[in-house]
């Protein structure tokens, strides 16, 4: 049974940080995916996405304080009751720009009419710290535990890279062309769609995914017939 698990939001113009503001790291072709700590498929709970799990370009701010890049998700078509958030799931690398991890600061933002709100996750605000574990390297899918019930079925989970270039982690985006029109950007005090100018324009499907458990209130679907769902709606 395929269930369409995000609705679609008006885009929104936005001017593109210029390309000196950004320092990016990708060869001539995409770097395979590769995993840290994976999620295990759970017929319960849903991965939400939209990339398509290749990353094109990893990036880091030069000055990073106060800049957040994520993606929005809507659950609402699945008449959901509450949205459990189970774990935050980010693309990123630990070599590049420096050797080792940084860490970074994460949330989830209210999505109203459209546009991504005030942020509700951590409940005291400021943003979630995170840092991976020594030892992993490479280019690779990093998770961490949130268990948090969001109390709106559409929200924003997004990341700031928080500490300056180089001694940073860097973001990533896909190396799809085609624009999801889900990944935003948020910047002197004002969130746009996501648009970064230079090399990596083109790409700007941002790779951030959350795994999550609807709560289902009616009967013509139970968790049993949703599984492990990986929707790309272009």
């Amino acid at each position: 049974m395929k269930i369409p698990a995000f609705i679609g939001v008006i885009f929104a113009a936005a001017a593109p940080l210029w390309a000196a503001d950004v320092a990016v790291d990708g060869g001539p072709s995409s770097a395979a995916p590769a995993f840290a700590s994976p999620t295990a498929c759970d017929q319960a709970t849903m991965e939400l996405m939209w990339d398509n799990g290749q990353r094109r370009w990893s990036l880091a701010w030069y000055t990073a304080a106060g800049i957040w890049v994520g993606n929005d998700f809507n659950l609402s078509t699945l008449k959901t009751k509450y949205t459990k958030i189970l774990k935050y799931k980010y693309y990123t690398r630990g070599a590049w720009p420096n050797k080792g991890w940084d860490g970074m600061r994460f949330a989830f933002y209210n999505f109203v009419g459209g546009v991504p709100a005030s942020m509700l996750w951590p409940t005291s605000g400021g943003g979630y710290f995170f840092k991976p574990s020594a030892g992993i390297e490479g280019h690779i899918w990093v998770e961490f535990d949130v268990n948090w019930n969001c109390p709106s079925p559409a929200f924003v989970a997004a990341q700031e890279q928080f500490y300056n270039h180089p001694n940073c982690d860097p973001w990533s985006v896909d190396n799809n062309l085609t624009f999801s029109g889900h990944s935003w950007l948020y910047s002197q005090g004002t969130w746009s769609k996501y648009q970064v100018s230079g090399v990596s324009a083109p790409y700007r499907n941002v790779m951030v995914r959350v795994w999550v458990e609807p709560g289902i209130e009616f009967p013509g679907v139970a968790p049993s017939s949703i599984g492990r769902v990986k929707a790309l709606y272009y």
